[in-house]
């Protein structure tokens, strides 16, 4: 498979910005040559299948570029991480994407071992400035998606360090998100009651209301349909995050009584 069928296309918001930039040195050639295709069609028109694959790459790359910020967080890149990544990639988009994504975050890493030998906080500064980017690019519920992807890489090796913890708070506020939503993501998929709250946000003193009120919440800011034009492939995971969501209210509503 070559690589632009999967990183390739109209650029989306990656043409510029921080993301643009690392894209240039992780990418290559590829993106260089995709970047002045967009640079010279002068009419600016697009088709909805080219504006769909820009948005849908810049959230790949995205996904890539952070993946490579968690995964070194506590200084050791871990085989177990990086085979989340690789199954991603190899169910979405088949084999070769596999070694092509290696070698994007390989790049990355790289890139932010150089940045960091002169200023140990260059490339968190870089994060910052790309999560600000897509912020700007993305919406909620499609950054939350990100940030879930990112909670998986971290618990890939069945331990969370403090690091990975601190790491994935960062990204969350540089996307405009919660220490809240983190603190939900790390909890799915627990079958403990105690968990369950944690999941809806909430404490175990909460009113029925308000146990009612934050499954709302969840519920909206999580459905599926929120990150319908990303792909099916990213719809399945958040159906997957939805589920775990209402199994959680499920819990709390049979011992309660609701």
């Amino acid at each position: 498979m070559a690589a632009g069928k999967w990183i390739g296309g109209i650029m989306g918001f990656m043409t510029g910005g921080p993301l643009g930039a690392l894209a240039g040195l992780a990418v290559g050639a590829l993106f260089d040559a995709l970047s002045g295709n967009v640079s010279n069609n002068v009419s600016g028109e697009y088709s909805q299948q080219q504006m769909y694959e820009g948005q849908r790459n810049s959230f790949l790359f995205s996904l890539l570029v952070l993946a490579s910020y968690i995964i070194k967080a506590d200084g050791k890149v871990m085989h177990s991480e990086m085979e989340v990544v690789r199954r991603f990639l190899r169910t979405n988009f088949g084999e070769a994407a596999v070694k092509q994504g290696e070698e994007i975050l390989l790049k990355l890493f790289k890139e932010q071992d150089q940045m960091n030998s002169t200023n140990p906080y260059a490339f968190k500064h870089t994060i910052r400035d790309c999560c600000e980017q897509i912020a700007i690019n993305l919406g909620e519920g499609e950054r939350l998606q990100l940030l879930n992807f990112l909670v998986l890489i971290s618990q890939a090796d069945g331990n969370v360090s403090p690091e990975e913890i601190s790491a994935l708070r960062e990204v969350a506020q540089y996307m405009h998100l919660s220490a809240q939503d983190i603190d939900s993501m790390l909890n799915l998929g627990s079958n403990s009651l105690d968990d369950a709250y944690k999941i809806l946000g909430i404490s175990a003193n909460a009113t029925d209301d308000e146990v009612r009120s934050a499954y709302r919440q969840q519920a909206l800011k999580h459905h599926p349909d929120r990150v319908a034009t990303l792909g099916e492939d990213i719809r399945k995971a958040a159906e997957k995050k939805f589920k775990e969501i209402t199994d959680a209210k499920d819990q709390i509503y049979k011992a309660r009584g609701l």
